[in-house]
């Protein structure tokens, strides 16, 4: 049944019994008796055919859930004319469907406000005058103006100085985030500051925005096992109950004790507290940026003992940088850096592109180049301002101007050298690296302390890079020059030291993300294959989305169960007391719908963990993997 109309379904059921429980105590004090009893019975009499359709529908499905126990309560009640008992279990039953019915509704809204937030036009810049058109007409390479408060359509970079981008709909990070000219921009980000222009890196179907979207609208609810575990054990409950009932019944004769014993039993917590409290812990998670797939992963990754990760574009950016500049001649680093940038213009190369946005970010204004000639994979040549200008690899670079390599170039494991020169002579050096992420030694220390007992590298990249990447980390084992196939092996071996939860993001990731217990996928610009495979999504590619994921939860399961524990124990000694004669029916219904609301509005405070704060970040190593 569709959410929307199973919501419609609880407030009416909700507001009948109500109304019939109100309607019946008016006649009671009228001296109505015999008519307080009908309408009574009416108001309970929707309530329980609508329960029995649903028991029918289970029991078709093979699943034997605790709501028989409330349906047999209500029609023990009726039979021995505990009308109003049965009234009371009605309203409170309807009642705890209906809260747990708002309570989800609650926590969806927080995943679904993404989906409100897609914008539908841009404003484009062209020929001098501003368009809006649909977002489809928008192309790499087009120039979108973003006003303050738009939301950016489209993945960009910031064409001027700077720009200030709230990402909080993308991250939880509630302080806006200052991005220098040539950074990224993420769709999705709402402009907290000036207006800026943005130049357009891919297509709106692409963009990171979309790419939420998608894995927003693919998230569904699922049963995790602890909610199945509840299902195992619903017949031992039942039994339980009916054993405790009819034993009052047969020890005493009265059949109005075994009512009452029924009434307090219904419903148990089980079907309540536990939906409702990963239902919220999957919203929070995804307010902190981190888009948990289902109740099943929020469980399993609550239960993580061993990590494995993958390295490019997960223990590092994934994006070369320029990590130093080494002067030959008469040009200054900045100098180098701008002819350098000048030039790779006319080139798609990952390394150029990087090269130029670290010059646009130091502020540099780049000529258009001139006469470009480029050797696909070695370099460009070209006229920048009238001088001749060679960039590329080192032995590129001299054969162009007719000189041997020099000799002691760098070649550390994990860098790339570009060379640069001018008018034929050598000016510098470029090294270029894929930058180890930001803090990575503090966040492992995190991601121990969170329970996490193995952390190990799992790379098809050479093992003196992987070697160098992870100097100084604590690493239990580096495993290097993998295949797919491979990592799928590593992941299932490792799975002899508990649960296993692997991070990457790339399509040879995929495999080993499907096969580990929890599989990871880094950020919503990854790999198509490795989003769908993996049970989480980090829906920005920062690492530490780790850490609020683990803790939210750990946080989540754990309120779950003490919701269970507590509900199911009070439930128990209710039952007791209805048995011995303590509790009439009408009592025994309201304290278990007492109980009920309590565990209900416990497991609601799922959805204000905060999940406790990281240390700071420890500074970035220079050491990363060559192109």
């Amino acid at each position: 049944m569709k959410p929307l109309l199973l919501d419609r379904l609880n407030i009416a059921l909700l507001a009948i019994a109500g109304l019939g429980l109100v309607a019946g105590l008016a006649l009671l004090l009228g001296g109505q008796a015999h008519l307080a009893k009908l309408a009574w019975t009416a108001g309970v009499a929707p309530v329980l055919a609508a329960l029995v359709v649903e028991i029918v529908r289970s029991l078709a499905k093979g699943e034997v859930g605790l709501d028989i126990v409330a349906a047999l309560s209500m029609s023990a009640a009726l039979l021995v004319g505990e009308t109003l008992a049965a009234a009371v279990v009605a309203l409170m039953y309807s009642g705890g469907t209906f809260l747990e019915s708002f309570a989800e509704g609650r926590a969806r809204r927080e995943m679904t406000d993404l989906l409100s937030r897609v914008p539908r036009t841009a404003t484009r810049k062209r020929g001098g005058a501003l368009e809006d058109v649909p977002l489809d007409e928008i192309e790499p390479g087009d120039l979108v103006l973003i006003r303050q408060g738009d939301i950016a359509p489209v993945d960009g970079t910031v064409e001027n100085d700077r720009a200030m981008l709230d990402q909080s709909a993308l991250t939880g990070e509630s302080m806006p985030v200052r991005l220098e000219r040539g950074q990224e921009v993420m769709s999705g980000s709402t402009n907290a500051g000036d207006a800026f222009d943005l130049r357009v890196s891919r297509r709106a179907a692409n963009s990171t925005y979309a790419g939420i979207v998608r894995l927003v609208e693919a998230a569904q609810h699922s049963k995790a096992p602890m909610a199945r575990l509840a299902d195992r054990y619903s017949l031992l409950f039942l039994a339980v109950t009916l054993a405790l009932a009819t034993a009052a019944w047969w020890f005493t004769g009265d059949p109005i004790r075994a009512v009452a014993v029924l009434v307090v039993a219904t419903p148990c917590p089980l079907i309540l507290a536990v939906p409702v409290a990963l239902v919220a812990g999957l919203s929070r998670a995804a307010h902190f940026g981190v888009l948990i797939k289902g109740a099943k992963p929020l469980e399993s990754l609550a239960r993580i003992r061993t990590l494995i990760l993958d390295k490019t574009g997960t223990l590092t950016d994934g994006r070369p940088q320029v990590v130093s500049i080494d002067t030959l001649g008469a040009l200054t680093e900045d100098e180098v850096l701008a002819f350098a940038a000048a030039l790779d213009q006319a080139s798609k190369h990952p390394i150029a592109q990087a090269i130029v946005a670290a010059a646009r970010a130091r502020g540099a204004v780049l000529p258009l180049p001139e006469q470009i000639v480029e050797t696909a994979g070695d370099g460009v040549s070209g006229i920048i301002n009238g001088r001749r200008v060679v960039v590329g690899g080192v032995g590129f670079v001299a054969s162009q101007i007719g000189t041997a390599e020099p000799e002691g170039a760098i070649r550390n494991a994990g860098s790339v050298v570009v060379a640069l020169a001018v008018d034929g002579k050598l000016m510098g050096h470029l090294v270029m690296a894929d930058a180890l992420r930001a803090g990575i030694a503090d966040l492992f220390a995190e991601l121990r302390r969170l329970g996490i007992r193995r952390i190990l590298l799992a790379t098809g990249d050479r093992r003196a890079v992987a070697e160098a990447v992870t100097a100084g980390l604590r690493l239990d084992a580096i495993r290097a020059d993998l295949a797919p196939d491979e990592k799928v092996g590593v992941v299932l071996a490792e799975r002899a030291n508990g649960p296993v939860m692997m991070v990457g993001d790339g399509v040879n990731d995929a495999p080993a993300l499907a096969a580990a217990d929890i599989g990871v996928a880094m950020g919503a610009r990854g790999a198509a294959a490795s989003a769908e495979a993996a049970d989480v999504v980090l829906l920005v590619d920062q690492l530490d989305r780790l850490l609020p994921g683990m803790d939210i939860a750990q946080r989540s399961r754990r309120i779950a169960l003490q919701s269970v524990v507590v509900g199911i124990g009070l439930s128990i000694l209710g039952m007791v007391a209805a048995a011995l004669g303590y509790l009439t029916p009408v009592q025994g219904a309201l304290l278990q719908e007492v109980i009920d609301v309590a565990v209900i509005l416990n497991a609601l405070r799922a959805l204000r963990i905060v999940p406790e704060p990281a240390g700071r970040p420890a500074p970035a190593l220079p050491e990363a993997s060559s192109r």
